[in-house]
């Protein structure tokens, strides 16, 4: 089993920036991608960004420019730097890691875009 827990998140002004970081614990050995997804009110959970352990990373079109994944493996941690924020951006963060197999997930962490 692997453990994710995720901080960072808050309430930002249009045009801020946040950085939510996520610690994965116990069976890291699973993991080959680790990334962020996001769900809003009525919406369905997306893909913002997600890097494997080999550093590929893949970006939404909608946060490419403004967002910036990175991945300490030695202290099995994935980081999201948003900057530019837009209330579009409001949403809960969630942190994944994931294998060919398996997908593990965060409890989220809320990001709030105020105009």
């Amino acid at each position: 089993q692997v453990q994710l827990v995720e901080s960072g998140g808050g309430l930002v002004q249009a045009g801020g920036s946040l950085r939510l970081s996520c610690a994965a614990s116990g069976s890291v050995y699973l993991i080959n991608a680790m990334g962020w997804y996001r769900q809003a009110p009525g919406k369905q959970r997306e893909m913002v960004a997600t890097v494997t352990s080999g550093g590929s990373r893949n970006y939404a079109d909608s946060v490419k420019g403004r967002f910036t994944i990175s991945r300490d493996n030695a202290k099995n941690t994935v980081y999201l730097q948003m900057d530019s924020l837009k209330p579009e951006d409001t949403a809960v963060y969630y942190c994944n890691a994931a294998n060919q197999v398996v997908n593990y997930w965060g409890q989220g962490t809320q990001v709030t875009v105020s105009s």
